[in-house]
């Protein structure tokens, strides 16, 4: 298998937008999206990553290096640089944190914890998937900030089952998935905003670039229309 320097990482698409979500939510942000997710969340908006019905005509190859280069050219220094997915942590980031870090970037990661973490970042998000593979112990243990997406009123407490070992710092968002957002369910949002109110250690998140359509801003963001989870029933 490749490793360091020779090492390419199969990319879904690379764009300068803005941190939508958790604490760093408004900040401008040069965003690595990889291919490739075993988790399949029925729900998922960025199912084009993983879903066999909407699979890409290619996949770029590129290494560390490349796509520092990219991050340098098409970013400001001061953005944030999110390596996301699909599921990045089932690769070893360590190139291309090594590769982000030498440019003096910051590098945050979202990832659902599925698979130990190779690779220095500077911030986790952590998004566990009760209804698959959970989180491992340590990735629980790093991560600097929670994000629960939220489609019923059970996700939440599923989500906190998947959450020992969790800083006392670490705040936990409480996400609206995104049909759910979109379709104005009220009931569902009346539940969250109790939840909060009930348990100080939650916070409401919500998914503000989708009400800026900022990823649309940048040409260089995959405009590919793929559903939530594949499923048109659930629109986009």
């Amino acid at each position: 298998m490749p490793t360091g320097s020779e090492l390419a990482y199969p990319v879904h698409e690379t764009f300068y937008s803005v941190q939508g979500e958790g604490l760093h939510q408004g900040r401008a942000a040069f965003f690595i999206r990889l291919y490739g997710c075993p988790q399949g969340c029925w729900w998922c908006d960025s199912a084009g990553t993983w879903h066999p019905d909407y699979r890409p005509e290619r996949v770029r190859l590129l290494r560390a290096a490349e796509l520092a280069e990219l991050a340098a050219g098409q970013s400001p220094p001061e953005a944030l640089v999110v390596l996301t997915g699909g599921e990045p942590i089932l690769f070893d980031l360590d190139p291309l944190c090594a590769a982000l870090r030498r440019l003096g970037r910051l590098v945050h990661l979202e990832t659902s914890g599925m698979a130990a973490l190779r690779g220095q970042v500077d911030w986790v998000t952590l998004s566990p998937k009760p209804q698959g593979t959970w989180p491992l112990p340590e990735v629980v243990a790093r991560a600097d900030e929670v994000k629960l997406i939220v489609h019923d009123s059970e996700d939440i407490q599923a989500g906190l089952a998947t959450l020992d070992g969790l800083s006392a710092s670490a705040p936990i968002f409480l996400n609206p998935e995104w049909s759910r957002m979109r379709d104005g369910d009220r009931a569902l949002l009346a539940y969250m905003v109790e939840a909060v109110k009930h348990n100080p250690r939650l916070r409401l998140g919500l998914q503000a670039h989708k009400f800026y359509q900022a990823d649309l801003l940048d040409p260089a963001s995959v405009k590919d229309l793929v559903p939530l989870g594949g499923n048109p029933e659930l629109g986009y």
